[in-house]
């Protein structure tokens, strides 16, 4: 093989114009849309070592309570994780960005006290596996944070996002989808929700197929019952 024959690897995620767009919109969001204030309440209270899953530019980074001992943050797309590992250079806490999907997290099982999933499953290309791959590097009875957007408003708006997720809507968003239902698949894939609340987003104007946004917690149960030998499992 000769010198320049061979190939570059892809990222498993490589939506640059898209990237560069949600740089853009995501920033102004922050005091515009009062998306400081949700990623405050978001990572109020974390302690320990935490995995942060579709970091994107970092935003969340600044946020960070002392509480917390490491960030390692996880981004598939080179150049979101480009300005993350420019952000995590400024973060109250040590940040590692690595690359990375959320479906097969660069981690080993149990590493982690607390997981942040931040406008993420939106846009993930296999739910359960991400969700599974969650809870495989959270300990058992470790805490999941999440602010994520998907189905809501009345039957006409979910109708026009259930239409959108069919047809130009991924493709244009970097594969993001509006009519998922992140509590129910959190449910699904085995945590224990704990207190969540709807909002809107942003809070005042327009209601966009994007807008209706849940913000939570939800646990990995510390008793699994895939380890229980009593089920025959594990």
């Amino acid at each position: 093989m000769t010198a320049g024959s061979a190939k570059v690897a892809r990222d498993p995620v490589h939506h640059p114009l898209f990237a560069r767009s949600y740089a853009r919109v995501s920033a102004a969001a922050e005091t515009r849309w009062g998306m400081a204030a949700i990623r405050r309440e978001l990572l109020g209270g974390l302690s320990g070592r935490v995995i942060e899953v579709g970091a994107g530019n970092g935003l969340n980074f600044a946020h960070y309570p002392g509480t917390v001992s490491e960030v390692v943050a996880v981004e598939p797309e080179r150049v979101l994780r480009g300005l993350a590992a420019e952000a995590a250079l400024r973060a109250p806490v040590p940040v590692d960005v690595a690359p990375g999907t959320a479906e097969a997290l660069p981690a080993g099982s149990e590493a982690f006290d607390a997981a942040v999933v931040s406008l993420v499953l939106c846009s993930v290309r296999d739910v359960p596996r991400a969700l599974a791959e969650l809870r495989r590097v959270l300990r058992p009875g470790g805490e999941v944070r999440f602010f994520e957007h998907g189905r809501g408003g009345g039957r006409v708006m979910r109708f026009a996002q259930r239409a959108l997720d069919r047809t130009v809507w991924p493709p244009l968003a970097g594969g993001c989808h509006v009519a998922r239902e992140p509590v129910g698949a959190l449910r699904e894939a085995g945590f224990e929700l704990g207190p969540y609340r709807r909002t809107l987003m942003p809070q005042d104007g327009p209601r966009l197929p994007t807008s209706y946004c849940v913000l939570g917690t939800a646990w990995r149960p510390a008793r699994d019952p895939a380890d229980d030998p009593a089920t025959g499992r594990g």
